[in-house]
C-alpha cells in the first residue's frame, strides 16, 4: 500500500475513533439545553465517517496529483494542522465540559477545512470539493456549538459530584 493511503487511512481513522472514545454522552450532556434544530445524536457517528472518508480520499487524489517533494510537504502540513484543531474540540466540549472553550476552538477548525479547501484547490478542484461537506458541516456544528453555550452558560462552575466530594 503506498504512503498517501495509509497516511490518508491513518489520519480519518485516528480522528474519527479518537472523536468517537472522547465523546462522552452521559447526563452532563442529555441535561443540556440544545435546540429543536439539533440532529440526533446517532447522527453524528456516521456524518464524521462519510465526511473523513472523503477527506481522506481528497488527501489521495491531491498527493497523485502533484510529484513535487515541497506540494507533498504542503498537504502534510495542511492536513496535520487540522489533525490537531479537529482532535481538540472533543475533549473541550465533552471531557472538559465546556462547550464555550470548544467554541472559542472552532474558528482554529474552521479555519484548518477552509485551509484544505484553498490548499487542495491547487492540485484538483475534485479534490477540493470532496472537502466541501467538511467545511459544511463544520458551519454547522459551530452553530449549534454556539446555540449550546447560549442556552446554557455559564460554565466552569463545580460540578454537583465535585462539590459533594470536596474537589
Amino acid at each position: 500500500m503506498s504512503f498517501e493511503v495509509i497516511f490518508a487511512i491513518a489520519w480519518a481513522t485516528i480522528l474519527a475513533a479518537g472523536g468517537g472514545a472522547l465523546t462522552k454522552i452521559d447526563e452532563w450532556y442529555y441535561n443540556l439545553k440544545k435546540p429543536s434544530w439539533q440532529p440526533p445524536n446517532w447522527l453524528f457517528g456516521p456524518a464524521w465517517t462519510i465526511i473523513l472518508g472523503l477527506a481522506a480520499w481528497a488527501f489521495v487524489i491531491a498527493w497523485r496529483s502533484t510529484d513535487d517533494a515541497g506540494d507533498h510537504g504542503i498537504l502534510i502540513t495542511l492536513y496535520a494542522v487540522n489533525f490537531v484543531f479537529h482532535f481538540l474540540w472533543s475533549p473541550l466540549f465533552f471531557k472538559a465540559r465546556r462547550p464555550d472553550w470548544a467554541l472559542v476552538e472552532v474558528p482554529f477548525l474552521w479555519a484548518s477545512v477552509l485551509a484544505l479547501i484553498i490548499g487542495l484547490a491547487q492540485w484538483s478542484s475534485f479534490a477540493a470539493w470532496l472537502i466541501a461537506p467538511y467545511f459544511l458541516w463544520v458551519t454547522f456544528a459551530s452553530a449549534l456549538n454556539a446555540k449550546i453555550v447560549t442556552l446554557n452558560r455559564p460554565f466552569g462552575t463545580p460540578h454537583a459530584d465535585e462539590r459533594e466530594a470536596g474537589t
